[in-house]
């Protein structure tokens, strides 16, 4: 009977040789293997790591970034560690990209060092938005306060000073969870730059903050002509379950030509729920024609509905 570990070693011996193609199959078989793997399994592949060629290394990581966004339950905690300090700009993104579902807070002084002096942008963009979703934890008190303080600190600093106006915006987002009393005028800062990627970033963070005094900006972004801050603007309506939005987001059912504008149209909906919303939904269902996708995703917005107005009614009800 063939063991993990030489089904493993195998697999691994694929992807190192050139001559042999590289198949989807043994892609899924890696990315299966690779998931909650116990880091003194992976000595052999870390050991072949150098002498893989990059571009398929390169489609080794794509995979697995592809198959945790479809599969909850897979893990390359381990894996992604090892790939921290690789000498590849690239490889050090996509191990940050790994990591984002992992909560512990042993990686922090990793991260905030990546975010403030990585030598690749990309690299520090990641660090950066994962040092955000921390924020969100230490919102909600479940890592140190004196962690949660190092992070806003550096976020801050990135996004006041920080020579790339890209990691500047990405700052601003990642702030949008933060409490910090400087934050507010941050993000009404970067809502007034003519820019519309900062305008994005800053309607972005709005709807993070869960705070409803972002309201008449979140509105005006819904009408922006720029689709990106379009799609900021209408997750944010989403985040904060904006009943004022609601017609505006009906009416983009209708016209809205960008498709990720029309989709995330679609589930703040679901997430702000009240009047015409189900119909409007069950309609687009009907219009479809032998469109899977479309169709599932319609589906998964119902069923958000179906919960949305649960917890409305629990709350009509008056219950805490």
């Amino acid at each position: 009977m063939t063991t993990f570990q030489e089904t493993f070693n195998n697999l691994i011996a694929s992807l190192s040789d050139k001559n042999e193609e590289l198949s989807p199959e043994a892609l899924s078989q890696l990315a299966e293997a690779l998931s909650d793997i116990a880091p003194v399994q992976l000595k052999p592949l870390l050991e072949a790591w150098e002498n893989i060629p990059l571009p398929r290394r390169y489609s080794l990581l794509v995979h697995l970034q592809s198959e945790l966004d479809k599969e909850l339950l897979y893990n390359y905690e381990a894996f992604a560690r090892t790939l921290l300090h690789d000498e590849d700009d690239i490889i050090r993104t996509f191990s940050l990209r790994l990591l984002k579902d992992y909560e512990g807070e042993d990686l922090l002084p990793t991260y905030i060092d990546m975010a403030m002096n990585d030598i690749h942008i990309d690299a520090r963009s990641e660090a950066i938005s994962l040092l955000g979703i921390y924020i969100y934890y230490g919102e909600l008190e479940e890592i140190s306060e004196e962690n949660l303080k190092k992070i806003e600190e550096t976020i801050l600093q990135i996004a006041l000073s920080a020579e790339k106006t890209k990691l500047r915006q990405i700052a601003i987002e990642a702030l949008g969870f933060s409490s910090r009393k400087e934050v507010p005028a941050l993000l009404e800062k970067a809502w007034q730059e003519e820019t519309a990627l900062w305008k994005a970033s800053a309607v972005f963070a709005m709807g993070r903050s869960y705070d409803e005094r972002w309201q008449e900006e979140i509105l005006e972004g819904l009408l922006h002509e720029n689709e990106l801050v379009r799609l900021a603007a209408t997750k944010a309506a989403g985040d904060l379950a904006l009943a004022l939005a609601r017609p505006i987001l009906l009416n983009n059912l209708k016209e809205e030509k960008d498709e990720d504008v029309l989709r995330a149209s679609i589930w703040s909906l679901s997430e702000i729920g009240g009047e015409d919303v189900r119909e409007y939904l069950l309609m687009l269902l009907d219009q479809l024609e032998d469109e899977d996708e479309q169709e599932a995703y319609i589906e998964e917005a119902l069923a958000n509905l179906d919960f949305t107005e649960d917890v409305q009614n629990l709350n009509l009800l008056g219950f805490d």
